[in-house]
């Protein structure tokens, strides 16, 4: 096992903005928290983010293998959805955070209101590629918004093109990892090289095709036990969005790998 441990490497709403600003504490004049239903989200933002992180170090770690989306605040004021809200990601029941400014004293950041569903990676290796379908309901069971990605749920991974396992790279030698699916083309990769008992990862110089990455190992490279990420990330296609004035996200991906640089 690899024992160096590279870093691993956020839904909500408004009434009036009259009534935001008209409701004022008396503790440092600090905005009341205005509680608002899904129905008065029409002119806020969505955003998604799926995170798909396969850490070989740290593999069960929170927040590793998660789909997010977050409702923007008003720029004025601060509100709380309405006790009785769910949410739902493909069926399934989502964690929900209604936002609003926490109940701990000292504290006077606004917290947004979000909604994730935290993913198996080998459950949905084995199931077929969905389309993500994410519905917000009010108490009374009501959708009230609904998002779309287009085959965001699917299990991202970086497959070695080549014979053999890939474990074992030579100085010199020119390594292609595919992103799959191979429908999906993600933004620039990055790749890095983090040598057993280092403390700072090398970042390769790739080329990259479609969703083909590529690298030439430096000559420079020391024999010895490494761990190779890559990494990248692409903007997913919104099929459907509703009960808001706009949904935009993205998906990361990240992959871990120990390889031996040979003599």
């Amino acid at each position: 096992m690899f024992r160096s441990a590279p870093s691993l490497k956020s839904l909500v709403v408004a009434p009036s903005l009259a009534a935001v600003l008209g409701l004022l504490s008396g503790c440092g004049g600090r905005t009341e928290t205005v509680s608002v239903s899904l129905e008065d989200l029409s002119n806020r933002t969505l955003t998604y983010a799926l995170v798909d992180v396969d850490a070989l170090e740290t593999p069960d770690a929170a927040g590793s293998h998660r789909f997010t989306v977050t409702l923007s605040q008003p720029e004025d004021g601060c509100t709380r959805l309405v006790d009785g809200v769910t949410a739902t990601f493909n069926g399934q029941p989502m964690k929900l955070e209604l936002g609003g400014f926490p109940d701990t004293s000292g504290r006077d950041a606004c917290e947004q209101s979000r909604a994730w569903f935290d993913f198996d990676p080998e459950v949905w290796n084995a199931e077929p590629i969905e389309d993500a379908r994410v519905f917000l309901k009010d108490k009374d069971g009501t959708p009230a918004i609904t998002l779309i990605v287009k085959g965001a749920k699917a299990k991202r991974r970086f497959a070695f093109q080549g014979t053999g396992t890939g474990t074992t790279l030579r100085r010199g030698q020119t390594y292609t990892y595919r992103w799959l699916p191979a429908e999906e083309t993600p933004g620039p990769a990055t790749v890095t090289l983090l040598r057993e008992g280092g403390r700072a990862p090398a970042t390769l110089q790739i080329t990259q095709e479609n969703g083909d990455v590529s690298f030439v190992l430096p000559e420079a490279t020391p024999a010895a036990n490494h761990l190779l990420t890559l990494k990248a990330s692409l903007e997913g296609g919104v099929l459907d969005c509703q009960g808001v004035a706009s949904c935009s996200g993205s998906i990361f991906h990240s992959s871990d790998y120990e390889v031996a640089v040979a003599q």
